[in-house]
């Protein structure tokens, strides 16, 4: 998991190289490195560290040219060192590549580049193969070589390629893993993100699955899995640039969860309209389609899972069909029983996460209905669907998901709205109550992000705890999942979820004195069921945190500590409760010193299995 950068053009390739890999730090990695043709040969520049520390070795000028590709690398096949990170280079130092993805297959081209070519390999990445195996095909024909150097090979990948005896292209191909092409004016790039171009051009090409690149200072050309050549419209990116920095803030964590009622209202407001009609850009499910429907599987990874969850009761209360909620990497390997009768919804901020692309695939070859819900206009994931619904939650830079998981939750609420409106399960009455909630959300978070001196303190008192609960019923079983996850991805403690009720059957040999609980209680009909939970741990010794409605004032009779938060009806809490343990997670990891916005062994798009 990692992020490619190429370039060619009239322009020196150093700066736009540099700058790419400045804007895919937010996809977690270990090391960086360039190759770039001098004129004199490819010169390749790496090490571990972040991409600060490569500037410090490819400062000086002879490290230039017009032609070069770069590179952020998460580790996955070796730890991470200088030998391992890229570009990596074929053994007579012709061909230079970068990869995003994993060759499944690469022990076996690796033994065979051994036996037969005497290759002698200089780290223990599945990557390296790639160079090897071009280098080996390479007579004078790059694209020719790297086509038959892709006939060889199995997995995920997209792979940049340049030639240091055709100085004058380079080559790139796709094939689960997502990339896409900067057009400039003189100047090309490839690349695995739109942010990593957008200084030099918001002119894109979007680049499909088995396809491959060609790219010159002038022409760029897009050959499919047959080598014929394909026309493509051009993608212009409008949304801006500056919305991936800081503005101020510490952390983008800390930004992106301050932005969650901006966000909601933008989610909600365009999609309903002055009379109380919820209408869904991207969506063309109709009414006999709905009525066809006899089964949903809502499929997704981490907190887009956690998202789903709530998506489950939503769409099982109101519409009234039966759901499923999958572990994305599970699905496709169980057998699932899915036809022409199934929607399969795929919940994913970047839209290129490849366990829940794959599943996607699956579910499509078995003849379902395939509806995504995604942050990124023109991901992999919205391209594979029928229907697409966009979060409009804006970029989201912080590997820990905040602002897309409360705006994936945003959406869950409206299809689960729409479809039922559609199939007359749900009343008028009902309706208008459920949006006119919704509605207030935003307005009820800016009085909650007003005032954060609270959780601050309860941050400051319990950073240094090293185990922590979260417990809860109903609609706050996600949440509290959702929450474990927040506190153990940024700030490294063992947290851990459970349903409340579960508790007594196994998990509450764990609680001792001092364990410290976070009590989710924001369902009024199972209230006094969870307060008789908090009963059943303080007396094996815990330190309860209770995190309720405002209106719930009883709970501070049983909880150690309480978190108010405005109320709302029960449906609509899980989007409430769950920023002020963000916030917890964001001041205690802050508190311990970890690095918030790109937590170790973690990457925001997870693009391998």
């Amino acid at each position: 998991m990692c992020g490619i950068i190429g370039f060619i053009g009239k322009d020196k390739a150093k700066e736009s190289l540099y700058d790419g890999l400045k804007s895919m730090e937010y996809r977690g990695y270990d090391s960086a490195g360039m190759a770039i043709n001098t004129g004199h040969g490819i010169e390749v520049r790496k090490q571990i560290g972040g991409v600060e520390e490569l500037a410090a070795i490819i400062e000086d000028s002879d490290f230039d040219g017009n032609v070069g590709i770069g590179h952020i690398r998460w580790a996955t096949h070796g730890v991470p060192s200088t030998p391992n990170a890229h570009p990596h280079q074929s053994q007579n130092k012709e061909i230079a590549i970068v990869h995003n993805g994993i060759i499944e297959n690469y022990i076996e081209i690796k033994e065979w580049l051994i036996k037969e070519h005497n290759i002698e390999f200089l780290s223990e990445t599945d990557s390296e193969v790639i160079a090897q195996l071009i280098g080996i095909f390479y007579e004078g024909d790059l694209l020719k070589a790297v086509n038959k150097a892709v006939e060889q090979m199995r997995g995920a990948y997209a792979i940049a390629v340049m030639a240091n005896s055709e100085p004058d292209k380079l080559i790139a191909v796709r094939k689960d893993a997502p990339l896409i092409v900067g057009l400039g004016e003189s100047n090309n790039f490839i690349a695995s993100d739109i942010p990593a171009v957008l200084k030099h051009t918001r002119d894109i090409y979007l680049i499909e699955n088995n396809e491959t690149v060609l790219l010159k200072e002038n022409e760029v050309k897009i050959f499919d899995g047959e080598g014929k050549e394909v026309s493509r419209e051009i993608f212009h990116v409008t949304w801006d640039a500056s919305a991936a920095e800081k503005g101020g803030y510490e952390h983008f964590m800390i930004k992106e969860i301050m932005e969650q009622p901006h966000a909601i209202a933008e989610t909600l407001n365009q999609r309903i309209n002055e009379d109380g009609e919820v209408s869904l850009d991207g969506i063309n499910l109709s009414e006999e389609d709905i009525n066809n429907i006899n089964k949903i599987y809502i499929v997704a990874c981490g907190t887009a899972y956690h998202a789903g969850l709530t998506g489950k009761y939503l769409i099982e209360k109101f519409v009234k069909i039966p759901v499923e909620v999958d572990i994305a990497s599970e699905f496709r390997y169980r057998e699932p029983l899915v036809d022409d009768k199934t929607l399969f919804i795929a919940i994913s901020q970047s839209g290129e996460t490849l366990d829940t692309l794959e599943a996607l695939r699956e579910a499509k070859r078995q003849g379902a209905r395939i509806l995504s819900v995604v942050n990124v206009v023109g991901s992999s994931v919205a391209r594979d669907s029928d229907d697409v619904f966009y979060t409009w939650a804006g970029p989201e830079i912080s590997v820990a998901s905040t602002k897309a998981y409360t705006t994936q939750l945003v959406c869950m609420y409206l299809i689960a709205l729409y479809m039922a409106t559609k199939k007359k399960s749900i009343s008028k009455e009902e309706r208008a109550r459920i949006i006119s909630e919704l509605q207030s959300v935003p307005a009820k978070l800016e009085s909650l992000l007003e005032n954060v001196d609270h959780i601050k303190a309860l941050a400051d008192k319990y950073y240094e705890r090293e185990s922590v609960f979260f417990i809860g019923r109903g609609l706050d079983v996600g949440a509290s999942y959702e929450a474990s996850l927040k506190l153990k991805e940024i700030s490294y403690i063992n947290s851990m979820a459970i349903a409340a009720g579960e508790l007594k059957h196994g998990s509450i040999a764990l609680v001792e004195d001092g364990t410290l609980i976070f009590t989710l209680a924001s369902q009024d009909k199972l209230f006094e069921k969870t307060l008789s939970n908090i009963e059943e741990v303080k007396a094996r010794g815990a330190e309860v945190i209770g995190v309720t409605k405002d209106t719930n004032l009883v709970i501070e009779k049983k909880a150690d500590q309480v978190i108010y938060v405005p109320a709302a009806t029960d449906e609509v809490m899980p989007l409430i409760t769950v920023v002020p343990m963000q916030l917890f997670a964001y001041y205690v990891a802050k508190n311990r010193g970890t690095n918030v916005d790109q937590p170790k062994n973690l990457a925001k798009s997870v693009t391998v299995e």
